[in-house]
């Protein structure tokens, strides 16, 4: 698989706020003073020596983020209970996205004309903001088209990735903008990997929602309506929820009961591999939020959604 590569290096510690900066290459990197390492934003080297950064709240909750796939690792409360999940077999080299966390999907969801999943989660993305409003600490992320989208993907567009961490929550804001000159459709996905123990592990909130079940077919998903007040996960799970609410609730069966919001992501996603991924299933499951129709979107037009997960 190619994978666009960033020039990287470690963060400064002598300048005197964050900033872009830019490369011949188009991409950018960071640096980080104290004065923003107090704000509760750090750069440094992760998994791989990938460069992660690391979102430390006031009130003791941290999350962490890759800038490969623009992809959330890590979210721990302020109890350092990490409420995400990263598989085993992740592996943090470029050859192959991130498998964990909060994944990107775009510009497509599942499989398709392109690879799986689409391109977002392979490339990498560039730091263009970063600031702290009261103790909460905010980092906005920007990917844009290269020669390794448009292999796939002939559009030239502007994707930026805000996140927000909070004492309780962690959000995210994500906007794509058309920045060719003729239209473009696309779908997507947030495809989060929340920590569980999977035999106790359940949702509420999905009850009328149409469903396209792949189970027992993933390639010829059924029709129909969730009559159940809770679901849950006694094997193989991969079922799409249509004009799902904008709310749903993760009992993840350890303890801790998980509110996951959204603003125009129209649709859920539930998943579990069972016994495809013998070694870790009974540890996570995926809630998604989803965008699965097409987002048609005319030159110079964007679109947005946001997600919203908490704990009481």
């Amino acid at each position: 698989m190619a994978t666009v590569s960033m020039a990287f290096s470690l963060p400064a510690l002598n300048s005197r706020n964050l900033r872009r900066v830019k490369r011949n290459s188009g991409m950018a990197f960071a640096t980080v003073s104290k004065e923003t390492t107090a704000l509760g934003v750090k750069i440094t080297e992760g998994e791989g020596n990938l460069p992660k950064v690391v979102l430390t709240s006031a009130g003791g909750s941290e999350a962490e983020l890759y800038l490969f796939g623009g992809c959330v690792t890590s979210w721990k409360a302020s109890n350092g209970k990490d409420l995400l999940f990263v598989r085993p077999d992740a592996v943090f080299n470029k050859k192959k996205p991130i498998s964990g966390g909060i994944p990107h999907c775009f510009p497509q969801f599942g499989p398709g004309p392109m690879q799986q999943h689409g391109f977002a989660r392979n490339m990498d993305w560039s730091i263009v903001d970063s600031e702290n409003v009261e103790g909460n600490p905010i980092i906005t992320l920007e990917l844009k088209d290269g020669p390794y989208s448009r292999a796939m993907w002939d559009f030239s567009f502007h994707a930026l990735y805000k996140v927000i961490l909070n004492t309780k929550s962690i959000s995210t804001e994500l906007t794509i903008k058309n920045t060719d000159n003729k239209p473009f459709s696309f779908n997507t996905a947030l495809h989060t990997y929340f920590s569980a123990s999977v035999t106790g592990a359940s949702v509420k909130g999905l009850k009328g929602c149409k469903t396209l079940n792949k189970d027992p077919d993933p390639a010829n998903p059924l029709e129909g309506k969730e009559e159940r007040d809770v679901i849950t996960f006694p094997g193989f799970v991969d079922c799409i929820y249509l004009d799902a609410p904008n709310e749903v609730h993760l009992d993840n069966g350890l303890g801790d009961t998980i509110s996951i919001g959204n603003t125009n992501w129209s649709d859920a996603v539930l998943w579990n591999p069972h016994l495809q991924m013998e070694a870790c299933y009974k540890d996570f499951v995926c809630v998604e939020n989803a965008k699965i129709g097409n987002v048609q979107l005319e030159p110079e037009r964007s679109w947005t959604a946001k997600q919203h997960l908490s704990i009481s």
